[in-house]
């Protein structure tokens, strides 16, 4: 397919997902705390996520299964099968619960910031009718609906933290040397929570379910292409992200728990926009989060219990999600460290994710000749080794095996 013909797909669902509040809050952290020397991390995580993200295309266009309906029929013993169900129902509806508390939470925070400070009527009718408008999406919209005020949503909010990162103007040289992979003191847990953070794994049952309704095997290269296109477009607003931290925050003392307190350190500098710019951004990521969050649950429990003729399911596990976020919210859990500690389960979770991605990829009875390649298994296996190198330091670490 040639590039002038490309049109924003499913692709564009996946950067919604995953810059969320918990994107912006672990970028914002990086380069706060360590200037532009995390920069390596992300751009692994982006690549890393598109290799993922295009077996999981593969794998749904070729079965024309969901990956949970894929990965459950690779099970053959039937009590297994239905604990795996299990397993996947309540990891996914728990965590995406958890990741909606925080994307609401974040909405809200990136109003404050365009406010400039607290909102005159409070937070709650903020997530109130954010949970009313994902709710509505959900239930009543068409899937091509939602793909398309998502893309909307993911332009404003590229647009947005671009914007913000032009009017720091980043010295130049430091951030190039931030490409060079190394790990500063105190580093890695966040170098592995701006992995977790990029890499979600619901999003790869996301990003399959929404290949099926749009293309078929034959337009193979056209999804890969939107999958490369779109998770490189949210690559680069997340290392943005990093870079306004770094070039505004590095060094200068300040106490910084998340972008609302990036925000208050731009306007003196930097003047208003600056401040509006970051907050639209932060509104818009929590918002389409809140949206991705529970249209990725409601596919995978429509795909175990294997209704196709009923949106019930769909509904029912969304709609728990949405309930659940919205709960958490109004209860006030700060959600700053609970998503910062998600993202670095994220990072020690991906390599057991990468492994059975990577051996369904290879399942030749399933996808026959489009089974994984020498090059794809090079590749999956290089993610695999560093994803379990990352894992393996922070645990000796934590358990004083590493300086």
């Amino acid at each position: 397919m040639k590039l002038s013909r490309y049109r924003p797909g499913p692709g564009m669902m996946v950067s919604a997902a995953f810059i969320g509040p918990g994107t912006v809050t672990a970028c914002t952290l990086a380069g706060a705390n360590f200037g532009f020397a995390l920069l390596w991390a992300l751009i692994f995580a982006t690549i890393t996520t598109i290799i993922l993200q295009s077996f999981a295309i593969r794998i749904a266009l070729v079965t024309q299964l969901g990956l949970a309906e894929a990965m459950l029929k690779t099970v053959a013993s039937p009590l297994f099968r239905l604990l795996a169900a299990l397993l996947l129902i309540s990891a996914l509806v728990i965590g995406n619960a958890a990741y909606e508390a925080g994307n609401m939470s974040g909405a809200a925070l990136g109003l404050e910031a365009i406010n400039g400070g607290p909102l005159a009527f409070g937070i709650a009718p903020v997530i109130l009718t954010i949970a009313l408008f994902a709710s509505a999406m959900l239930v009543f919209s068409r899937p091509k609906w939602i793909e398309k005020i998502l893309i909307l949503l993911v332009l404003l909010m590229s647009a947005a933290f671009l914007l913000t990162f032009a009017l720091i103007r980043p010295d130049m040289g430091p951030l190039l040397q931030g490409f060079v992979p190394a790990v500063p003191d105190g580093g890695l847990m966040t170098a592995i929570a701006l992995i977790g953070t990029t890499i979600v794994p619901y999003n790869l049952f996301l990003h399959a379910a929404s290949v099926r309704e749009r293309w078929n095997t034959e337009q193979l290269p056209e999804a890969q292409l939107d999958n490369t296109i779109s998770i490189g477009i949210g690559g680069l607003v997340s290392m943005t992200i990093l870079a306004t931290a770094a070039a505004s925050l590095f060094g200068s003392g300040k106490t910084i728990e998340n972008a609302v307190d990036m925000a208050g350190q731009l306007t003196p500098l930097f003047g208003n926009l600056a401040t509006i710019t970051l907050g639209t951004g932060l509104f818009a990521a929590g918002l389409t989060s809140a949206i991705t969050a529970p249209l990725a649950t409601g596919y995978i429990v429509q795909e175990i219990f294997k209704s196709s003729d009923s949106r019930r399911p769909f509904q029912i596990g969304a709609l728990i999600v949405i309930v659940s976020g919205t709960l958490a919210s109004l209860l006030g859990y700060r959600p700053v460290e609970l998503i910062f500690i998600a993202q670095i389960a994220n990072g020690l979770l991906l390599p057991i994710v990468a492994a059975f991605l990577l051996k369904l990829a290879n399942n030749k009875q399933l996808l026959g000749e489009y089974a994984n390649g020498v090059k794809a298994n090079i590749l999956g296996a290089m993610i695999l080794l560093i994803t379990t190198g990352l894992g393996f330091r922070l645990i000796a670490r934590a358990l004083g095996f590493w300086p």
